[in-house]
């Protein structure tokens, strides 16, 4: 179950499908250095650290950006210095890979 996510597509989820297995996430979860997982919410999540507000803001931007090609949107809150990344698919009140697919689009925005 292991793939180049960063190549990857998200494909629409309107559910219908169950949310992956713990073990299938922690497979995904190796391929997306600086994220975990929490088991409760059923969400990955990562908090990034920038050195000023305008190097944050550049970065909430290509994440936006992400979120609209891939048409799969995380929540997330911005500081100053720091933008703390949610990601679930809500249509199945869990994990997919979609979620994975975007966290490593995301870490490709600062070159992991």
């Amino acid at each position: 179950m292991t793939s180049d996510l960063k190549s990857m597509k998200c494909e629409a989820c309107e559910g219908g499908v169950d949310p992956l297995s713990l073990d299938d996430a922690n497979v995904f979860l190796k391929q997306t250095p600086g994220w975990e997982i929490d088991g409760k919410k059923m969400e990955i999540r990562r908090t990034y650290t920038f050195t000023n507000f305008y190097e944050t803001m550049a970065f909430v931007n290509a994440l936006a950006w992400v979120a609209h090609v891939e048409d799969h949107h995380p929540d997330f809150e911005v500081g100053y210095k720091t933008c703390s990344v949610r990601y679930s698919t809500h249509a199945i009140g869990g994990l997919s890979i979609n979620d994975f697919i975007c966290a490593a689009k995301v870490n490709g925005l600062i070159g992991q």
